[in-house]
């Protein structure tokens, strides 16, 4: 739980997430403060990884100040400002409950705090920010919940890699391996950079188009260990839906927007419902039980400017019962974000995978 008038991004789970200061990494504002009590499972403990902690500095820290408290041993941490910064960047404690407290008075400077925190399940924490240039060829991160809303750019795809100086984790959620609300490992390459990083919108974040650089990261989903195929692409057996568009345009000519033309690949027009038709719905028969682990959708074309800018994903393995997917937080129905012009792709990952034989 956050609470005070100088709190900025955070997401806190049990196992994992990212908070930050108002404004981060802008100047934080005077006179605030911010108190984020982090509770892991009983019978771990919190490792807390300080992304960046610009305090104006003063006196003992005393105009501005991050201080850490663990209330089930007594212990403190800090307080910490520009001038008495973390002796090291990861804190391990013994506890599974850490209090965080930031506050201000008037100063003129900082960008203020980013900090992550896993427990003692997730040692090999990587944070939210950046990737080490350090790391091995081959390697395996935990990212912590929280990483999709932080500062900082990413280049790539998933399928071409992303440049080495993204943000790392922000890049995981791009790339359909991880939730933002759960944060989980990941596992990925570096290997030989690329001429051009072509840009993409994936999973609610957009990619630049950036220009060479010497090393790239390459994700590798877990299912793939499991199943070869699990980046293939589907084939859908049969289109339906509960409704299709026949215009008759300007010049009197019919033009039917039937089910067969929500295909990715047919060209012309693409299908659409019929016009004023609400909760309407397009379904895809993959003829047998698949592992779906993602969803990609274009708008109709560039001469006809109409997309979808955001729907609901339901499943069935029998075509009768139907199963809403609600991602991660399995809370509420997940609303995916679609596409923002008519000429562009968006991909939208399944975390978890959806194993059915129709979608919707």
């Amino acid at each position: 739980v956050s609470a005070g008038n100088g709190c900025g991004h955070t997401l806190l789970t049990p196992h994992s997430g990212t908070l930050s200061s108002k404004n981060y990494p802008g100047t934080y504002p005077n006179h605030t403060m911010c108190c984020w009590r982090l509770q892991a499972p009983p019978g771990t403990s919190l490792l807390l990884a300080f992304g960046d902690v610009d305090l104006e500095p003063s006196e003992h820290c005393a105009h501005s100040s991050l201080l850490l408290a663990d209330p089930q041993t007594g212990t403190a941490y800090g307080p910490y400002c520009r001038n008495s910064v973390p002796s090291a960047p990861l804190l391990v404690t013994n506890s599974s409950t850490v209090t965080v407290l930031f506050n201000s008075t008037s100063h003129r400077s900082g960008r203020g705090l980013l900090l992550s925190y896993a427990t003692s399940q997730h040692p090999g924490t990587g944070g939210a920010w950046s990737s080490d240039p350090l790391l091995t060829m081959c390697f395996s991160v935990y990212c912590p919940a929280g990483c999709k809303d932080i500062h900082g750019d990413i280049w790539g795809n998933p399928s071409q890699g992303y440049r080495d100086t993204s943000v790392l984790c922000k890049a995981a959620v791009h790339a359909g391996v991880i939730a933002d609300e759960l944060g989980g490992q990941v596992t990925l390459s570096r290997e030989k950079g690329i001429t051009l990083y072509e840009s993409a919108f994936a999973n609610g974040l957009h990619s630049k188009r950036g220009s060479l650089s010497e090393k790239r990261l390459l994700f590798h989903k877990v299912c793939c260990l499991l199943s070869p195929a699990c980046d293939d692409v589907l084939e859908v057996v049969a289109f339906n839906a509960s409704s299709w568009w026949h215009e008759v345009d300007a010049l009197g000519q019919d033009r039917a927007w039937v089910a067969k033309q929500a295909a990715l690949s047919t060209t012309g027009h693409s299908w659409a419902a019929e016009p004023g038709a609400e909760a309407a719905w397009l379904e895809l028969d993959l003829g047998t039980r698949r592992n779906v682990t993602g969803i990609i959708t274009k708008g109709s074309s560039e001469q006809h400017d109409y997309y979808v800018t955001s729907y609901h994903i339901s499943s069935s393995r029998d075509g009768k019962n139907w199963r809403p997917y609600r991602g991660s937080s399995g809370q509420e129905d997940k609303v995916f974000e679609g596409n923002a012009d008519s000429q562009g792709e968006v991909s939208n990952a399944f975390i978890p995978p959806i194993v059915a034989r129709y979608v919707r």
